[in-house]
């Protein structure tokens, strides 16, 4: 055990802190255990000597505050270490390696999980803490003592707010209520949970806090009698059923009634007038027995009971909620649940290693726990940068769940407003790539449609499918929104290298070489004078337009160019068009303004960032492109183009009943769709109308004029081109 000799520094806060802590840790840990932590301690001790926090006490007593709460959750040896030591690696010269060498790899795993990022080169702020949080989630995936010990961590640096100037007061509330509060309820950890949030209610809202804080002592007066009264009437009412049950009186959080009365603008008199009251049982069949007593002593309200017995929440939270009616008037909410549930809903996660013990309940919550983490680890893959994969986060954090089911009859859980596409990302990533059309309950229905409780949701793929972009509009889960968006991502990247390399090659041809056979060490010459990491890299850049073809290539031949120079002029090869196909839809773009189409005379311009831009011939803007623009290139249609191309035509009809509907079933019949009508111009007799419709090619689109120009009611039509 720790001695000290100095009777006068018995006072200190830090030898305070260090004794309660070693009481807690003796209710449950063996000696041994319990003089390795002080070591742990005595290390840190001298690690953070000369530190002081803001507050003026020394700066150890704040690790050991957090080892204090994770001792009253009962952690285990390590983790109690890792708390103790967590900001040594940051803010003192003790490295990762020194505590592995005395503590162990794993201690040292957990403390450097729990370690900010330090010299991170981002732009602001925001992308700093977003990193941390991001790194914070990687080490979770590996160890969740992790993220307990982070959150004890930030819970006592908002218990000692007090000393911070009142904008960064701010600025870590809010960011204690959008990521750690979320967090410790999704794990399950109600306790934690609820003092962040008060915590940071105080923070946010110092004055909003001490109003309602009084108005809500006040009521609290007037109340006690009828709590009291409805109590006494459930307990007589057990007991009289010959059930043992504890029964306790409820009340509402500060930051919980704030929320309510916020989101659903409604007076503290109107939140503070539901008295809620928790029933706990010795098993599960007590529970829907009790269930039963209260409905039949206080009316249930409809569509205000929910089962999470049988269907936990997403953190493994369990209890029969149901809203009664009760005496005077006045609503009740009753919560029944077990003695073990409500310290599974208390504790969460962290009653793996408080009850494992007793059951392998905490089993249950360390998979679900573990099946999110790997979740949140195959969006962070794929997202963009630290900020997107926080939104993705954030979305991840607040769910409101419904339940559907497989055509097999397993039950997944989904946010309240999820779609299919959503639903087909949960099954897996592969599933919501491929999906193409779905049934519910048999019957065919959009993508797009919203899940509802109790739906049977069996998802159509194909081979050939691939995800759209406005699928981006209907998805509301991180996994989805970030599994479509990393797809059109390499999607892109691979229809660039391609282009890239189709163009890059073209160039080579004019100069009589070819790619494959242009020397290795002259093609990684020229990426480091370009600072590439890779030749797909190059030619994604080529594909984007970013870098012009003809002068990588010459770049490329500029040792072979006086060969190509000294060719007789009669022999001079003449460069070739491009061939496109009309299905490079994500690095070739077909102009709006002319609509091309298959067997048009087409001419194409490089676009940064964009890819090749396709223009008519004929069109106003092909020719300034000419002029102007200096990366334009020849182009022409691949005999095989296939697919519906955009096309626009201007009609003048007689402007009598039926007419326009005649011409839309004529170019019903030859195949084509229509996208738009706009009505130009109108009088008595003449109604001008512009359609967008849908052909194969230029023979399709004549097919359908010349059968439009048979119509009695056609009086002019011709092609939009500019």
């Amino acid at each position: 055990m720790l001695e000290i000799a100095d009777p006068i520094e018995l006072e200190r806060p830090q030898d305070k802190l260090i004794r309660r802590l070693c009481a807690s840790l003796s209710g449950y840990l063996d000696q041994t255990q319990i003089d390795q932590c002080v070591h742990a301690y005595e290390v840190g001790a001298a690690a953070h000597s000369g530190q002081f926090r803001k507050s003026g006490e020394a700066y150890i007593c704040h690790p050991v505050s957090v080892a204090i709460s994770l001792a009253e959750m009962r952690m285990d040896a390590n983790g109690i270490m890792a708390a103790i030591l967590h900001d040594v690696i940051e803010d003192t010269p003790v490295s990762k390696k020194e505590l592995a060498a005395q503590f162990g790899s794993e201690v040292a795993e957990l403390v450097d999980g729990v370690t900010k990022l330090s010299k991170i080169d981002s732009k602001s702020h925001a992308e700093t803490q977003a990193e941390n949080v991001r790194k914070m989630f990687l080490a979770m995936a590996i160890d969740l003592r992790v993220i307990i010990v982070k959150l004890a961590d930030r819970l006592h640096n908002m218990q000692t707010l007090g000393v911070m100037p009142a904008e960064k007061k701010r600025r870590i509330a809010r960011e204690t209520l959008d990521i750690y509060a979320p967090i410790a309820n999704r794990l399950g950890m109600n306790n934690i949970r609820q003092k962040l949030e008060a915590l940071s209610f105080e923070a946010m809202y110092p004055m909003r806090h001490a109003v309602l804080n009084n108005a809500v002592k006040k009521a609290r007066g007037n109340r006690r009698k009828i709590v009291d009264i409805i109590e006494s009437t459930i307990k007589n009412r057990l007991e009289q059923a010959g059930l043992n049950c504890e029964v306790a009186g409820r009340e509402k959080n500060l930051y919980s009634i704030y929320k309510k009365m916020l989101n659903k603008k409604i007076s503290l008199a109107d939140v503070f007038d539901v008295y809620a009251f928790r029933i706990f049982c010795d098993d599960v069949d007590t529970c829907y027995r009790v269930l039963g007593i209260m409905h039949n002593l206080y009316k249930p309200i409809p569509g205000r009971f929910k089962d999470y017995i049988a269907l936990p929440k997403a953190n493994g939270y369990q209890s029969l909620h149901s809203i009664l009616m009760g005496p005077y008037g006045v609503p009740i909410e009753i919560q029944i649940r077990t003695h073990e549930m409500h310290r599974m809903s208390e504790s969460g996660i962290a009653a793996h290693w408080l009850y494992k013990s007793e059951d392998d309940k905490a089993e249950k919550f360390r998979d679900r726990a573990n099946e999110w983490l790997r979740d949140l680890l195959e969006i962070q893959k794929s997202a963009g940068d630290s900020l997107e994969f926080i939104d993705n986060l954030k979305v991840d954090l607040f769910p409101q769940e419904v339940f559907v089911f497989t055509p097999q009859g397993a039950i997944i859980k989904m946010p309240r407003g999820a779609t299919i596409i959503d639903f087909a990302y949960a099954v897996h990533t592969d599933v919501g790539n491929a999906c193409v059309s779905a049934r519910i309950d048999k019957q065919l229905v959009p993508l797009q449609t919203k899940l509802e409780n109790g739906y049977t949701v069996e998802v159509i793929t194909a081979s050939w499918a691939r995800p759209n972009p406005l699928w981006l509009n209907y998805v509301i889960t991180a996994k989805a929104r970030s599994g479509i968006r990393n797809y059109l991502k390499n999607f892109k990247q691979l229809e660039a290298i391609n282009l890239g390399r189709r163009l890059l090659e073209k160039e080579l041809q004019s100069l009589h070489l070819h790619l494959e056979d242009i020397d290795k060490e002259k093609i990684q010459a020229l990426l480091q004078v370009m600072s590439k990491q890779s030749l797909d890299e190059l030619l994604e850049d080529i594909g984007l337009g970013n870098k012009m073809p003809f002068l990588i290539a010459k770049r490329i031949a500029q040792d072979d160019i006086r060969a190509v120079l000294k060719l007789e002029d009669g022999d001079q090869t003449k460069k070739k068009p491009l061939i496109i196909k009309g299905t490079e839809d994500m690095v070739i773009t077909l102009a709006k303004c002319c609509r091309p189409i298959p067997g048009d005379s087409i001419i194409g311009y490089f676009n940064p960032g964009k890819g090749i831009v396709v223009h008519h011939h004929e069109c106003r803007n092909s020719s300034l492109v000419i002029k102007k623009q200096i990366n334009w290139l020849d182009v022409e249609w691949s005999e095989d183009a296939v697919g519906d191309f955009p096309v626009e035509i201007r009609i003048e009809i007689l402007n009598q009943r039926g007419s326009l509907a005649t011409v839309a079933s004529t170019i019903s019949e030859l195949n084509s769709n229509i996208e738009n009508v706009t009505v130009v111009d109108q009088d008595d007799r003449i109604c001008v109308d512009l359609i967008t419709l849908t052909v194969k090619d230029r023979v399709h689109l004549a097919k359908i004029m010349r059968r439009l120009k048979e119509l009695s009611i056609v009086v002019k039509i011709t092609r939009v081109k500019a």
